[in-house]
C-alpha cells in the first residue's frame, strides 16, 4: 500500500499537460524575481527577430503575480518586441546574403541559415510574405505583431524586401503595444478572476493555445 503522501502516478495522455502545468507553476514563481523584468524584455526582443517562444507566458505570469504592474510590464514587453523587430529588419537588410544561398530557396539569394535552423521559415511562407509586403506591408506586419503568426518571419523579411523602416517600426509599435497591453489590460482588472479561471481550466487552456500557436503557422501558409 502507497502512503496517503506519496502523488498518484500521472496517466500516459496527461503528460503533456502536466509538464505544461509544472512549467506555469515554475512561471509564476520566478516572475517575483528581481530578474523577471530584463528577462520580459530579452524575451520579448529576441522573440520577434529569431526565437520561437513568445513572451505572452511570462508577462501573463508576471501580471497575475503582481496585477498592479500589468502595464509596467506590458510597456516592457512592448519596447522589447519592437526593439527586437529592428534586429530581424537589420538581419534581413545586412545579414541575408551573408548567411549564404539555400539549396531549396534559391530564389531568395541568401538566409540559408536561416530557412535551416530558425523555426518557422520556410520557402513557401517567406514568399507568401513577400506577396503581403506588395500588397499593403503596414497592414501585414500590424496583423503579424497582433495575432500569433510568427512576427519574425516577417521582421526579417522585412528587411530583405525592402519594407520602409518607418512602416516597420509604426507597424509594430501599434499590433504589439494592442497585444501586449491587452494581456495587461485584462489582467489589471479582472486579476483574480483570471487566475482563478486559468487555474480551473488549465487544460482546457492548454490546448486552445496549441491549437492558436500551431494555427498562426497554419493561417500563414494560406494569407495571401
Amino acid at each position: 500500500m502507497s502512503s496517503d503522501s506519496e502523488a498518484a502516478p500521472i496517466p500516459w495522455y496527461r503528460w503533456p499537460t502536466a509538464q505544461v502545468r509544472r512549467l506555469y507553476d515554475w512561471t509564476i514563481e520566478w516572475s517575483k524575481s528581481r530578474f523577471a523584468v530584463p528577462a520580459l524584455f530579452v524575451l520579448a526582443f529576441v522573440e520577434a527577430s529569431f526565437f520561437p517562444i513568445p513572451p505572452d507566458v511570462l508577462l501573463m505570469a508576471m501580471c497575475l503575480s503582481k496585477p498592479k504592474r500589468s502595464f509596467l510590464y506590458g510597456a516592457v514587453c512592448s519596447v522589447g518586441s519592437v526593439t527586437g523587430a529592428l534586429l530581424g529588419f537589420w538581419i534581413g537588410m545586412s545579414l541575408w546574403s551573408a548567411l549564404g544561398t539555400s539549396a531549396a530557396c534559391p530564389d531568395f539569394e541568401g538566409g540559408a541559415l536561416v530557412f535551416d535552423y530558425m523555426p518557422g521559415f520556410t520557402c513557401e511562407r517567406f514568399g507568401k510574405v513577400q506577396e503581403l509586403y506588395q500588397d499593403n506591408a503596414w497592414m501585414a506586419l500590424f496583423t503579424a505583431a497582433f495575432t500569433p503568426i510568427p512576427f519574425k518571419v516577417f521582421t526579417v523579411a522585412a528587411g530583405v524586401f525592402g519594407v520602409a523602416l518607418s512602416t516597420l517600426i509604426a507597424a509594430s509599435a501599434v499590433g504589439r503595444s494592442a497585444r501586449f497591453f491587452l494581456v495587461s489590460a485584462l489582467i489589471y482588472f479582472f486579476g483574480p478572476q483570471v487566475r482563478v479561471f486559468i487555474e480551473k481550466r488549465f487544460e482546457q487552456l492548454t490546448l486552445v493555445f496549441t491549437v492558436i500557436l500551431v494555427g498562426g503557422f497554419v493561417l500563414l501558409k494560406y494569407l495571401h
